[in-house]
């Protein structure tokens, strides 16, 4: 009980903090971040490691997961996507393997010079193409973003962590081969992408065929929750009994279980079901940001090395200018070939997931470990700042804020 109070109390220190910080024009999720980063388990420790290892504290935080799921995927309508069809695959394509590309690239070097294996290389630039959706979202969420970036962006952000699932999976089965540390079977990868979104898929429909109808408030909010409780439960139930060799993804439950209903529909019911549920999505994007900032370790700033700055340098690089000429090649929007690859900085939960994933298949090789390890942690304390206001900037140039 007191780890739940303690919770809560983050959370309404987290809001107050965000509102300070929209005081000075900066995203509120900068102040969520902080909070996180200063009462987790590396600073004040009013949120230890107790609570974030907490079983009822990380089933709520799948939940919210999936809820956050709905803000991507209400804006996957069938008629918006298919305008932007093609060019948005190749931008996705562009973004994030030339992501991974251009990282792999420097760090080769890098290591070639240090004497250091250079698959480990890959392993970077399989960490640094995925993107964090949440914070790009909340400030589309708080500011009230809409124009050709944004449009774009919200597609992309799934697009982005399918690609994301494979590209890193795949370079990790091979490395953890490499060094005999074990790792997912490269059959499962597909199983990774495509069960979260049939998941989704099965509890949307049901969920839809009564969403569609005029429902009153209550009855939708009900409709809802019980669709993503539903949804969330089969993921875990899977995850942990079935597959537990695996890491599903319940933001993709969630796109996929609201695509479907947002698809069913029309637009009128659509902008009455999400206004209805913005409260528990504001929520819902405050305990995920908590959740990303509380492991970061702002102490890791101090000791942040030649790598760390090469690592945030080289992915930043590599986001904006795949972006740029995947959007120049397809003729979309001048602001989208200039600005989304802003957009598309932030990275931390991600890139710690794939970290502690990474560091495991290398438990043959503790150094190689130590490497990536202290390399990320630190580029995520760094790059998060800096990913957040790069993206709001990004928003303001292209005149969607």
């Amino acid at each position: 009980m007191i780890m739940v109070l303690r919770w809560f109390l983050i959370l309404l220190l987290a809001a107050f903090a965000g509102k300070l910080i929209s005081k000075i024009k900066l995203p509120s999720i900068l102040g969520w971040l902080i909070v996180g980063m200063i009462f987790g388990p590396h600073a004040v420790g009013l949120m230890p490691q107790e609570l974030l290892d907490a079983q009822w504290y990380k089933i709520i935080i799948m939940w919210m997961q999936c809820a956050f799921g709905l803000m991507l995927g209400t804006e996957l309508v069938w008629k918006k996507i298919k305008n932007y069809g093609k060019a948005l695959v190749i931008t996705t394509l562009t973004q994030s393997l030339g992501t991974f590309f251009f990282v792999t690239l420097v760090f080769a070097i890098a290591f070639v010079i240090g004497n250091v294996p250079v698959y480990l290389a890959f392993i970077f630039g399989g960490i640094a193409l995925a993107t964090a959706p949440a914070p790009a979202m909340s400030i589309v969420n708080e500011f009230h973003a809409k124009g050709p970036v944004t449009d774009t962006l919200m597609p992309m952000a799934v697009l982005d962590d399918v690609v994301g699932i494979m590209v890193f999976f795949s370079v990790n089965s091979f490395m953890a081969s490499s060094v005999s540390g074990g790792s997912v079977p490269l059959y499962m990868i597909p199983v990774m992408i495509f069960l979260p979104l049939i998941i989704g898929i099965v509890t949307g429909l049901p969920a839809g065929w009564l969403l569609k109808k005029k429902l009153g408030r209550a009855k939708t909010l009900m409709v809802l929750v019980a669709g993503i409780t539903l949804t969330a439960g089969i993921g875990w139930f899977i995850n942990t009994k079935v597959l537990t060799g695996i890491v599903l993804n319940y933001m993709l439950m969630g796109v996929a279980f609201s695509a479907v209903f947002t698809n069913m529909a029309d637009e009128q019911r659509l902008e009455e079901i999400t206004g209805w549920f913005h409260p528990i999505l504001a929520v819902s994007l405050l305990a995920a940001i908590i959740d990303l900032g509380a492991p970061l370790n702002y102490h890791l700033i101090l000791g942040a090395g030649l790598y760390t700055f090469l690592y945030i340098a080289a992915r930043g690089l590599g986001k904006y200018f795949g972006a740029r000429f995947g959007a120049g090649l397809t003729k979309m929007p001048d602001t989208v070939q200039k600005y989304l690859g802003l957009t598309l900085l932030p990275h931390s939960g991600v890139s710690l997931v794939f970290t502690g994933i990474a560091c495991a298949s290398l438990s043959a090789r503790p150094e190689l470990a130590g490497i990536v390890q202290g390399t990320i942690a630190a580029a995520a304390v760094i790059n998060e700042i800096i990913a957040v206001i790069a993206a709001k900037k990004g928003f303001e140039l292209a005149g969607e804020i």
